[in-house]
């Protein structure tokens, strides 16, 4: 029975591969990060799955432990190259085009092949094994890259000997981020698992020091996010359009149109009205790593359907009220092209401010993050530890859920557990982390797994971060893991990608908070492989789950996501904001609840204040049950509260923002098409009435 499921498991992946050779490339920051771990274990992986995966080409470089994980697995021998009187051992394609498996690993393929191949490089002796129907997994560093290698060596003071082009990241299937911690890259680089001990001194000053490693997992996760293009409908894709017609400038254009995008974790595309200068609107999109589509557009023959974004961004006028007064399944940013306003963001209360407390001397947080359960956050954490214990750091397994994975259960194997903290409630029993007694216990680091998770009740925690928090604050450094999908400010980001709701959330401070976040990236097909073999979700409800929230569509968008947030938490540039001030105008609708939630999650993520005003008309049936949950809703998301009644609420809904300057409206998409003799969209009357800019956000 068990061979069968495993021959149906092979077959419905190689149905989701579409049958045909695909180049996967694990790339990293640097050496040390795991390349040629990764590539075993995925050998080894696809083998238990019954696929012919073979190595290729690996340098274990005498590491016992790898030796070992690659015990067992079929090789292709190498080829032997005399050269000035030595013997030189090089990938044999011949031998491997000859023994054709259906995948082969294969390692450094930023390198000068030997003599004897047809290819000059490695990498196209990868493009060549692909072309020749075999599957390729490979592996380089970052700095090995055609449009990287000259920060690396201005960094290192290095010059490379093997650059790989930009094409080969373009050719791949899939390029997956291996990003690691600095910390540990530094640590693995001492304990003699990376280069001699001789050379260890001169490398920590140089290609490893903290400033290099940190530009270089930059750099990374900016290459991963630019070759990782989600295919969705138009609402759904995780992209921003700014529309920039002709003006003498519009680098201060693109910037505030770059701001709002990215605190929607939205790329930005750059397009061109009528006769706007091009040459201009280039650098422009340079300098806000915009990517510019050149072909100029007429603003009056548009098909704004055919628009594939879930923001657009346009110039005030003509073209702006059209867009506004129709219904659409996307939100707008109407900008003023004379408006020049560009601030530094205001910083938020950080989360040990809200919860209460201080300490002299705060414990240092390390946050895994992921794209969805299943990833490996808990395995790498463990790694982790492990790595902590050899230099000698106590470390204690406060609360580390395993899930039933045996490779992850082994992972626990010589690491210091504490008892879980056990609660009973209603006849349910409930296991948590027992804050009291790790704060007891005092490690220099504790090891807590699933930041996000919801306590039981009775607790005086609600939720697992504020037990973290509370641990932090004793000075105690914690290393946890979390998926994207939890943070609160993404929570409308992820019902538009996923079409899920995420119930259970936490503030995004917790990454701004976070001293290092390191990414734990998956491919979606390998999640899905993970699912069909039991080891995210029991076998009962993995088909129900890779048909609905681990679709290859969904986990595509949650990976993307996840690679934005890692590089925004790390970035040492933020976007300055384009405007100081949100102010929301609602009425007495129950779906407005929503809205002031959403706009909330906006204007913490632009770093702006926010507040709510609500504009009855006289004719306006209002419900005060109603107005007084808004209100409360209001308040939850420490908003101001203003209400009016007015016969010309568009006008007055400005006069308000006029009050405070740099101020926005922001008010709900219509649900309506327009037709005569009905009133124009509430939006549209808001832009007749004089607003100068405007958001438009839709209901979800």
């Amino acid at each position: 029975m068990e061979s069968n499921e495993r021959r149906e498991n092979a077959e419905a992946l190689l149905e989701e591969y579409g049958r045909r050779p695909r180049l996967v490339i694990f790339l990293a920051a640097a050496p040390g990060a795991g390349k040629t771990r990764r590539l075993i274990d995925e050998i080894r992986r696809m083998r238990a799955q019954g696929r012919d995966a073979a190595i290729g080409w690996i340098d274990t470089k005498g590491r016992s432990d790898l030796d070992w994980l690659a015990e067992g697995i079929p090789r292709i021998p190498p080829r032997r190259v005399d050269r000035n009187g030595k013997s030189f051992e090089d990938f044999d394609l011949a031998a491997a085009l000859e023994r054709k498996p259906a995948v082969l690993a294969l390692d450094e393929v930023a390198h000068v092949t030997l003599a004897g191949s047809p290819y000059a490089n490695r990498w196209e002796e990868a493009l060549a094994l692909r072309d020749a129907g075999i599957s390729v997994l490979c592996a380089l560093n970052i700095a090995h890259l055609e449009s990287v290698a000259p920060i690396a060596e201005r960094l290192t003071g290095y010059p490379l000997r093997a650059v790989v082009p930009d094409r080969f990241l373009a050719s791949a299937d899939e390029v997956i981020a291996l990003d690691v911690s600095p910390r540990l890259v530094r640590s693995r680089l001492r304990s003699g698992k990376i280069v001699r001990e001789a050379d260890v001194d001169t490398a920590l000053e140089r290609t490893f020091s903290e400033r290099s490693l940190q530009i270089l997992r930059e750099l990374l996760l900016h290459a991963v996010d630019t070759v990782t293009v989600l295919r969705v409908s138009a609402e759904r894709v995780s992209t921003a359009v700014a529309f920039v017609p002709q003006m003498p400038s519009a680098q201060v254009y693109v910037e505030r149109a770059a701001a709002v995008a990215d605190a929607l974790d939205l790329a930005l595309e750059v397009r061109p009205l009528g006769e706007a200068d091009i040459a201009d609107l280039h650098e422009a999109a340079r300098r806000s790593n915009a990517e510019l589509l050149s072909e100029p557009i007429d603003p009056a023959t548009i098909d704004l359907e055919r628009v594939r974004a879930s923001l657009m961004i346009v110039p005030r006028g003509t073209f702006a009220r059209r867009i506004v007064n129709r219904a659409l399944e996307r939100d707008v940013f109407v900008i003023d092209p004379e408006q020049s306003f560009l601030a530094d963001p205001v910083e938020p209360r950080s989360l040990d401010e809200q919860l209460g407390g201080a300490s002299e001397r705060y414990g240092r947080l390390t946050v895994y993050l992921g794209a969805a359960a299943g990833s490996g956050k808990t395995y790498a954490m463990l790694d982790r530890a492990h790595q902590l214990l050899d230099d000698g750091i106590d470390v204690v397994a406060a609360f580390v859920e395993t899930h039933g994975r045996p490779e992850t259960q082994r992972m626990l194997e010589g690491l210091s557990e504490l008892p879980r903290k056990i609660v009973t409630k209603e006849d349910i029993r409930y296991e948590e982390l027992d804050r009291d007694a790790t704060i007891a216990r005092h490690p220099q680091v504790a090891l807590v797994d699933e930041l996000a998770h919801t306590n039981a009740p009775s607790l005086s925690a609600h939720k697992r971060y504020e037990d973290v928090l509370a641990l932090l604050r004793a000075g105690i450094d914690v290393v946890t893991t979390l998926n994207v999908q939890h943070l609160d400010g993404l929570n409308d980001t992820i019902f538009r990608l996923t079409k899920t709701r995420v119930r259970e959330t936490l503030p995004d401070g917790i990454l701004s908070l976070a001293d290092e976040v390191i990414l734990i990236d998956v491919s979606p097909h390998t999640l899905r492989e993970r699912m069909r073999d039991g080891k995210i979700y029991p076998r009962e409800r993995a088909e129900l789950a890779l048909a609905s929230f681990f679709s290859v569509e969904n986990l595509t968008a949650l990976r993307e996501i996840a690679l934005r947030e890692a590089a925004r938490a790390r970035s040492r540039e933020r976007h300055r904001v384009p405007f100081e001030r949100l102010l929301l105008c609602v009425g007495p609708r129950r779906e407005d609840q929503a809205l002031i939630r959403r706009c909330s999650q906006v204007a913490a993520r632009l770093g702006v204040e926010f507040s709510v005003a609500m504009i009855l008309e006289p004719r306006d049936a209002a419900d005060p049950e109603l107005i007084a949950a808004l209100q409360r809703e209001a308040q939850r998301q420490s908003a101001s509260w203003q209400q009016e009644t007015t016969a010309t609420a568009p006008r007055r809904i400005i006069e308000l923002a006029r009050l405070v300057p740099e101020t926005v409206v922001a008010v709900a998409s219509t649900l309506r098409k327009p037709r005569w003799p009905q009133r124009n969209a509430f939006a549209r009357r808001v832009l007749d009435a004089g607003a100068r800019e405007l958001i438009v956000l839709t209901r979800r």
